[in-house]
């Protein structure tokens, strides 16, 4: 760590395990305030993202009164999120189709037809505001569909193609996104239950339950050894794919590493389904998933350049808001009537508003409140919702992010 004079003002650098300690203590500081402050919980902000923007914040004030600017060695993030995307890929088990039947179907279309119709609305109305198109991609696409993990990896894919303050917008999309997705989600998904007058009753045949084997031994190093080389294997192989896809010069197309670990990671997981060849403990996986998510995400968010939010304020906010309303009409006029109205699909509508904005946590929390209220849960909905949101959809979305980052950058 030095710091230097540089034209009047002292600049802070922090090197990479510096800064990787101060990542570490927000996050930390992000999982306490959200115990304290019920708002956050109940809306479902990660830990990552509170604490991260204390300090984001705090930078940005003391930069705009000239006493300090921070430079930080952000070397690790990449690494982390290698680990998160690896670590979603090995959950992307194929098995899990048979579980949702039809209803998994529509909803899957559903989530791919949406990372199009919010990219769309984001780059056309960028266009119409006089802004950067890929900036309504970074408020739509990326950070509604994608949530705040591909907001802080595809904003500086953004801003490496010359979209100055890409990932900023990214982020500041997906903190917005959370927010209204976990206010929205539930009420939408009782409205329409109550407007259809749907009979409260949940349709369980054909639901199978997969991976359901309870383990009961204990976490030994060992075990958590194996799981852990296991997901270095494929962090390095996925760098290495994506490495050798750009080697092919394909016209606007390229697969950033961690895209290349994560689908690595499924045709695996897939393989191993059928062959047995690894024996995955969930434990340790989401272990791995939540640390690494953990700590990417907090290192993007505190390294944000929030000020240059600022020129942006008016256009962003018109763009999410228009975003809103077009996932309203989306689930009501579409999704709803596709799932076939009833029940499930109430439940399902409600976890899609909140996904569609959010997360797949978000999802989850606005499903759970519909199903307290009426005292039956949709197992079906339960299955269907994590798995689209947080592992399929990306089969699609991904895709579409690269080609318009690719086409209006």
């Amino acid at each position: 760590m030095t710091v230097e004079l540089i034209d009047g003002v002292q600049v802070l650098k922090t090197d990479m395990i510096m800064t990787t300690a101060i990542a570490g203590v927000l996050l930390i500081l992000g999982y306490f305030i959200r115990s304290r402050v019920k708002l956050f919980e109940r809306l479902c902000i990660p830990a990552a993202v509170i604490g991260g923007f204390i300090l984001a914040f705090l930078l940005a004030f003391l930069r705009s009164a000239n006493i300090l600017q921070v430079e930080m060695d952000t070397s690790l993030q990449l690494p982390f999120m290698l680990a998160f995307f690896t670590c979603v890929g090995f959950g992307g088990s194929f098995k899990l189709l048979k579980a949702g039947g039809r209803l998994l179907i529509v909803y899957l279309v559903g989530t791919w037809l949406l990372a199009v119709v919010q990219a769309a609305v984001g780059i056309s109305l960028a266009k119409v505001l006089g802004i950067q198109p890929v900036l309504g991609l970074m408020a739509g696409t990326v950070s509604l569909v994608g949530g705040h993990g591909n907001a802080a990896a595809f904003g500086p894919v953004a801003e490496a193609a010359g979209v100055s303050g890409a990932t900023t917008v990214a982020v500041a999309s997906a903190t917005y996104g959370l927010v209204m997705g976990s206010l929205l989600g539930g009420p939408v998904g009782d409205w329409l239950i109550k407007r259809n007058k749907v009979k409260i009753e949940t349709n369980e045949e054909g639901l199978q339950k997969v991976d359901s084997q309870e383990v009961q031994t204990p976490i030994s190093s060992t075990l958590f050894l194996h799981h852990l080389s296991l997901i270095f294997v494929f962090m390095a192989f996925g760098t290495v794919f994506s490495a050798l896809v750009g080697l092919l010069n394909l016209k606007n197309f390229a697969i950033p590493s961690y895209v290349g670990a994560m689908f690595l990671a499924i045709l695996f997981r897939n393989i191993n389904d059928k062959h047995q060849l690894f024996e995955f403990d969930a434990r340790i996986i989401d272990l791995i998933t939540d640390i690494g998510l953990g700590f990417f995400l907090t290192m993007a968010i505190m390294t944000l350049k929030v000020w240059e939010l600022v020129d942006l304020a008016l256009p962003l906010i018109v763009i999410l808001l228009v975003q809103t309303v077009v996932l309203f009409f989306f689930v009501v006029l579409l999704l709803f009537p596709a799932l076939k109205k009833n029940y499930d699909a109430g439940v399902l509508s409600g976890g899609f508003m909140g996904w569609g904005l959010g997360i797949a946590a978000t999802a989850v929390v606005c499903m759970s409140a519909i199903c307290e209220k009426y005292d039956l849960r949709s197992t079906k909905a339960f299955v269907i919702a994590p798995l689209c949101g947080a592992v399929f959809v990306d089969v699609f979305a991904i895709p579409t992010i690269i080609t318009c980052i690719s086409m209006f950058s």
